[in-house]
C-alpha cells in the first residue's frame, strides 16, 4: 500500500481487502452515513472523516499527516494483512464462498468507551434505534465537529447525568446501565488500558463485572473496542451459525476469530 498525502487528501494506492460497505455498515459501528457520491462521512475519536475508495484507491479526504498516523491508520487497520486473513479463513470449506461473496470486510479500531457504551446501547435492540439512540445522545452531550456532525460525549460530560436523563433519550432500561457506566468510567473504577493488557478471558471478566453488561456485549466491546480479534461474540443469528460448527471452530480461526464472526455474521444477517 502506498499513501501520498495530497493537496490536503490522504491518498492511499493499492489498497486490498477493504470495502467500506460492509465494513461501515456491518453492525460494528453505529455513525457512518453514506452519501450520494458513494463517499462515507462519520466521526471517530473526535475527529470527522470523509471517505471514498474507487478501485484499490481509498481517499480520505481534508485529513492532516498527522490525524492519519494517530487516528484513521489504526482505526481502519490499514497495516494488517487482510489478504492473507482472508486466505487463511478461506481454509474452511464452509466459510470460503462467504469470504468470497463478502470479501473486503474490517475490524473498525474503534474508542474504548464508545464502544462498550454503544454496545449496551444495542442490547434488545435494533440498527435503527440504536442509531437514533446515539444520534440523539451525541447531539445532545457531544460537540459538533462539522455541520450535523458531533463527537461522542465523554465519560466526564456523561458523569453527571441521572437514569432520567438517559431515559429522556428513548434509552429504556439500558439507562441505569448508562448512568452507573458513566460514573464509573470517569471516576476511575473501570481501567481501559488495563482490560486492554489482560489476557481474552481475564478481560472478559473484567467487563462482565460492569453493571449491566452482559457475555454479548462483552465480546462486542473486546472485539471492536479493545482490539481483542480472538473474541468470537454470539447473538441469535450466530447460534444459528454455530449449528454448522457442532465440534466447534476450526484451526484455521485460531487468533483470528472476531473477523471470521464478521463474516459469518453477515451471511447469515442475509441468507439465513
Amino acid at each position: 500500500m502506498d499513501v501520498k498525502f495530497i493537496q490536503g487528501d490522504v491518498v492511499l494506492e493499492n489498497v486490498k481487502c477493504l470495502d467500506l460497505d460492509l465494513t461501515l455498515d456491518c453492525g460494528q459501528a453505529f455513525r457512518w452515513e453514506k452519501q450520494r457520491d458513494g463517499s462515507w462521512s462519520g466521526v471517530a475519536k473526535g475527529v470527522f472523516l470523509n471517505i471514498i475508495k474507487n478501485g484499490d484507491t481509498v481517499i480520505l479526504k481534508n485529513t492532516t499527516k498527522e490525524n492519519y498516523e494517530n487516528i484513521w491508520r489504526g482505526y481502519f487497520d490499514f497495516d494488517r494483512d487482510y489478504v492473507e486473513i482472508c486466505n487463511r479463513l478461506k481454509q474452511d470449506s464452509l466459510l470460503a464462498p462467504t469470504v468470497d461473496r463478502y470479501y473486503g470486510i474490517r475490524i473498525l479500531n474503534q474508542d474504548s468507551w464508545e464502544a462498550l457504551c454503544t454496545f449496551v446501547i444495542s442490547q434488545q435492540n435494533n440498527i435503527k434505534r440504536i442509531k437514533g439512540i446515539i444520534d440523539r445522545l451525541c447531539r445532545a452531550y457531544g460537540d459538533e465537529v462539522q455541520g450535523g456532525y458531533y463527537t461522542f460525549p465523554t465519560a466526564q460530560r456523561l458523569s453527571s447525568l441521572s437514569v432520567e436523563d438517559f431515559e429522556a433519550l428513548g434509552t429504556g432500561y439500558r439507562a441505569k446501565y448508562l448512568e452507573r457506566l458513566a460514573k464509573d468510567v470517569a471516576g476511575g473504577k473501570i481501567d481501559f488500558e488495563k482490560i486492554k493488557a489482560l489476557p481474552l478471558e481475564d478481560a472478559r471478566k473484567e467487563l462482565l463485572n460492569i453493571y449491566g453488561v452482559g457475555i454479548k456485549v462483552a465480546n462486542c466491546a473486546l472485539l471492536f473496542g479493545f482490539g481483542f480479534y480472538d473474541a468470537f461474540p454470539v447473538d441469535v443469528w450466530m447460534k444459528r451459525v454455530m449449528e454448522y460448527y457442532p465440534n466447534g471452530l476450526p484451526e484455521c480461526f485460531k487468533g483470528i476469530e472476531g473477523i471470521a464472526q464478521q463474516y459469518l455474521f453477515h451471511w447469515a444477517r442475509n441468507n439465513l
